[in-house]
């Protein structure tokens, strides 16, 4: 029996603030139902997070709507770019992206580099396809680490799958054990 990952990449959050509690704007909201909505006929099992706020209130819904709480997983939060919690504007992350992903060992002083920040959260995937095998797992999550767990499978998943997606998106992983099968994007703007 097979094992579904549904990868979903937060919606809307605001421009400023603390990384960890930053929450979703007005369109990220309406954004967060429609993820349970698309997602109502699913089967989910359980639905896990990131502890950031956006990435809990995205998947918030979806776990409502199966009668559960949604399960915070530390490890699953967003790559470290800096040693700091405050958000890097787009202006300032895009080139750290661009050579993070040249050499997937760069990293500024305090941070995780794309290399560490992937062994983090393949482990974790891993874990949870061991814990919830032949099961439907909603993963709430973001777009670098969800690009670096996807890319550790395949390497179609990039800088250029990374900056083609969208906030919110949703992937469907199919794995078979460990092995993964297929992907599929559910998320239509």
């Amino acid at each position: 029996m097979d094992t579904y990952i549904y990868m979903v990449r937060h919606g809307e959050s605001p421009k400023e603030g603390d990384e960890r509690t930053r929450g979703l704007t007005a369109k990220g909201y309406e954004d967060a139902l429609l993820i349970g909505e698309l997602l109502r006929n699913e089967e989910i099992d359980v639905v896990l997070s990131s502890p950031y706020k956006r990435s809990i209130l995205s998947v918030q819904p979806i776990a409502k709507q199966i009668g559960q709480e949604v399960i915070v997983i530390d490890n699953l939060k967003e790559r470290m770019f800096t040693g700091e919690n405050n958000r890097m504007s787009d202006k300032e992350l895009l080139p750290l992206l661009k050579k993070s992903f040249e050499d997937p060992y760069f990293s500024l002083s305090g941070a995780e580099s794309n290399t560490d920040c992937q062994k983090r959260a393949v482990k974790v995937l891993q874990e949870i396809l061991n814990v919830y095998k032949g099961r439907r797992v909603v993963v709430g999550t973001h777009g670098a680490i969800m690009t670096l767990m996807m890319g550790f499978y395949s390497p179609d998943y990039s800088l250029d799958f990374l900056l083609q997606t969208t906030k919110p998106d949703i992937y469907r992983m199919q794995f078979n054990v460990q092995q993964l099968v297929e992907v599929k994007k559910l998320w239509k703007e």
